[in-house]
Parts: C-alpha cells; sequence; structure tokens
C-alpha cells in the first residue's frame, strides 16, 4: 500500500468511527461519492463532528462557514485532498 491508499483507509475508518456507523465497512465508502445526502448520507452534526476529528488527529482549522470546507468535504477524495495539503506532522 502507498501513502495515498494508507490515509484513504484510514479517513474511512475515522469517518466509521467518528460518527460510529455500525453497519459501514471502509470497503463501502467510494471515494468518489458524496459524503453528504444522496451518497453516504451524512448530515450537519456529522460534518461538524468530522471537522473536529480532523482538527484532533491532523492538526487542520477548517472554517464552518466558508464555501471552501463545503467542497473539503465532497467527497473521501476532496476531504483526503485536503488532509494531504493541510495536516500538521
Amino acid at each position: 500500500m502507498n501513502e495515498t491508499s494508507d490515509l484513504t483507509l484510514e479517513l474511512k475508518q475515522m469517518i466509521i468511527d467518528t460518527l460510529e456507523l455500525e453497519d459501514i465497512a471502509p470497503g463501502d465508502i467510494d471515494p468518489e461519492a458524496p459524503l453528504f445526502g444522496d451518497g453516504l448520507g451524512l448530515d450537519s452534526i456529522d460534518a461538524l463532528e468530522l471537522g473536529l476529528a480532523l482538527q484532533k488527529r491532523y492538526g487542520i482549522k477548517l472554517d464552518a462557514e466558508a464555501e471552501e470546507t463545503r467542497q473539503h468535504f465532497a467527497n473521501l477524495n476532496a476531504l483526503q485532498a485536503l488532509v494531504e495539503a493541510r495536516r500538521v506532522d
């Protein structure tokens, strides 16, 4: 596995653990599918919880009101790009 696929799996597991999605396995999360609405079906409360988890795990600061934040949460690939660009190692 390369670093990107490791991060993909890590993010999938973080989403499942943070949001307590008991009926979903990492393989069930399509990196291209929307996280909200018709895709994974997350809502605004889930977004807040995910934002806090990203901040805690990767040191990423997000502005909940910024339009670009919505784009970062569009799907798993967008979220992964955000983490790769902004994480504090």
